[in-house]
């Protein structure tokens, strides 16, 4: 499950590609955490716009992510977010949680 890292500042813009399931969801939690943990941004965007697929576990991760910034006083955005993946974060109601563009 790759990731593309880029910082600005105190930005972060994490690009997420491929599917994002329950196979893949552990190891890009744990790439996303660390990630977080060595830069503490007090923003960051999640780009989704190279993701392929997702259910359930996408949601855990996007979740995850908001916990962490919490925790650090930042804000988190999400980009990019293809058709299927919009359907999913819509179904959960996860735009009354995060900011989903």
């Amino acid at each position: 499950m790759p990731i593309t890292v880029t910082s600005r500042d105190s930005a972060l813009t994490i690009a997420l590609s491929g599917e994002i399931d329950h196979h893949g969801a552990r190891e890009m939690m744990a790439q996303l955490d660390q990630a977080i943990a060595e830069r503490l941004p007090t923003r960051l965007v999640l780009d989704l716009s190279g993701v392929t697929f997702m259910d359930s576990s996408g949601i855990a991760v996007l979740l995850r992510s908001r916990r962490q910034l919490e925790h650090t006083g930042g804000e988190l955005r999400v980009t990019g977010i293809p058709a299927q993946a919009r359907r999913v974060l819509d179904a959960a109601g996860i735009g009354r949680l995060i900011s989903l563009e």
